[in-house]
């Protein structure tokens, strides 16, 4: 007997998730995701994104099945991506599908979910609104509407119940034998920083020199140990300097150790100091304080990390900011004073603020 709408609903449901990247986007949905999965035991969840950011999502729900694709190779183009399509309809048979991405390959995945009868619901990016933001920051004295949100709002109009509750890893602080590789375990009355002073763009970056500066201040205290996040090659040298240069630091670009290291280091971090980027959602997902320094971007774009506090935001006023969605265009003035007018004390003190605490 066919499933009437109502069971349709109920038994044998299954829905497609699709984020492929960035990082701190793919982190971004992991809340909204396992909160939507462990709401609704009743409905099997896969979740489609790109094979580097699919190792990211740890400690998965029972109901939520992790598919990592190589969509540079094996699952290339529109042939791969239909053909990539059908081996998971084929596999999960998905009912629903939750299109957090909104871009060209997502679109078509969409046509193929209408082609055979699959529900189709696709984020409101807002990117007018964002646009308008941008020409005219004064147009919007109250923040857009959180990327964490209109994930929530995608999920929600396929009927699903959503809590609310926030996702956190490692939750009371990782084992220590889940960061033994990277470190020893946390001595009593040791305070643990992490610092991720890299973003995909130089525009929020906070200039070397002065994160030094912060880094030198911040490693006197005999009682304070200093983990530094990066991922790039280039990323790797400077902050391996780092480490040689500054007692009790810590590069864990040092070796690939992989997000489970990372993230279970983050959760027994007493603060994070980040920039605009994807080690920002990272540490979101372990709970961790976290010091987030602005430059051409703005909180209120809405790529805000689950938890955001506004208190521990150091950030610039300025005329031209935001002057882009992402940070990624050439700085108007060409000295970046978003970033330069930061003063390394204005850092160090919302810091050591932050641990006291």
């Amino acid at each position: 007997m066919p499933a009437n709408k109502a069971d349709r609903h109920t038994v044998g449901r299954c829905v497609l998730a699709v984020r492929f990247s960035a990082l701190g986007d793919v982190a971004m949905a992991v809340g909204p995701l396992y909160d939507a999965c462990r709401s609704n035991p009743d409905v099997r969840f896969v979740f489609l994104t790109k094979a580097p950011t699919a190792r990211l999502l740890l400690e998965t729900p029972p109901n939520l099945t992790v598919v990592g694709a190589d969509m540079k190779h094996q699952y290339s183009g529109t042939a791969g991506m239909i053909r990539l399509l059908r081996e998971l309809h084929r596999e999960h048979g998905f009912t629903d599908m939750a299109d957090l991405h909104d871009v060209l390959r997502t679109r078509l995945a969409a046509v193929f979910c209408h082609l055979h009868g699959i529900r189709v619901s696709r984020i409101r990016k807002g990117r007018r609104e964002k646009a308008r933001l941008v020409a005219d920051f004064s147009e919007y004295p109250a923040p857009l509407t959180a990327t964490d949100r209109r994930y929530r709002d995608v999920l929600e109009r396929l009927g699903l119940k959503l809590s609310g509750e926030p996702v956190r890893f490692f939750k009371g602080g990782a084992d220590p034998s889940a960061f033994a590789a990277a470190s020893p375990d946390k001595a009593e009355g040791e305070r643990w920083i992490g610092i991720a002073p890299f973003a995909a763009h130089q525009a929020k970056i906070y200039p070397e020199e002065k994160m030094k500066r912060v880094i030198a201040s911040l490693s006197e205290d005999p009682s304070t140990r200093i983990f530094l996040f990066g991922g790039g090659e280039e990323e790797k040298l400077i902050l391996g300097r780092w480490s040689e240069e500054f007692p009790r630091v810590t590069s864990m670009a040092r070796e690939r150790f992989g997000f489970r290291t990372e993230m279970a280091v983050m959760s027994r971090l007493d603060v994070m100091v980040a920039m605009d980027s994807g080690n920002m959602h990272l540490a979101a997902l372990t709970g961790v304080p976290t010091v987030t320094v602005w430059g051409a971007t703005h909180p209120s774009m809405g790529f805000t990390p689950c938890g955001f506090d506004p208190s521990l935001a150091v950030q610039t006023p300025m005329a031209c900011r935001p002057c882009s969605v992402f940070g990624n265009r050439p700085c108007r003035t060409s000295d970046y004073r978003c970033m330069t007018s930061i003063t390394p004390e204005e850092i160090i003190s919302r810091v050591r603020e932050t641990i006291s605490k």
